[in-house]
């Protein structure tokens, strides 16, 4: 009987020995068609959205601030994973209108724009 216990504590132990790093889900992760919100920043400017420079916006007829795309609903449209460890997206507006009435889409810096607050993930 003590043989029968010792080799199931055996066999468990190999079972567990072998699990060196636990498996977990990244859900940080972005995918194509994920939702996005961009919030206003306390800044002048974006630092990881790469918005166009306000004098431009100026000089296209628009008001040179940034507070029309605030709280505005972006889509990913492609993912872009950069050796650094930094994922880059490129974002739309979810009704497929311009930013600024200019550019359709825009890069951003995935990870360091959610993490400084400067987009969120949308709620469903």
């Amino acid at each position: 009987m003590k043989k029968m216990y010792f080799l199931l504590l055996l066999a468990s132990s190999f079972a567990f020995a072998n699990n060196g790093q636990p498996f977990e889900f990244n859900q940080n992760e972005p995918k194509i068609g994920d939702v996005l919100v961009i919030n206003a920043t306390s800044n002048v400017k974006y630092n990881h959205i790469n918005f166009p420079q306000l004098n431009i916006v100026a000089k296209r007829g628009n008001l040179a601030n940034y507070k029309s795309v605030h709280g505005n609903r972006v889509v990913i449209k492609e993912v872009m994973n950069n050796n650094n460890g930094n994922t880059t997206v490129l974002i739309e507006n979810e009704d497929e209108s311009k930013f600024f009435g200019i550019v359709k889409q825009v890069k951003a810096n995935y990870t360091k724009s959610i993490a400084s607050g400067e987009m969120s993930v949308a709620n469903p």
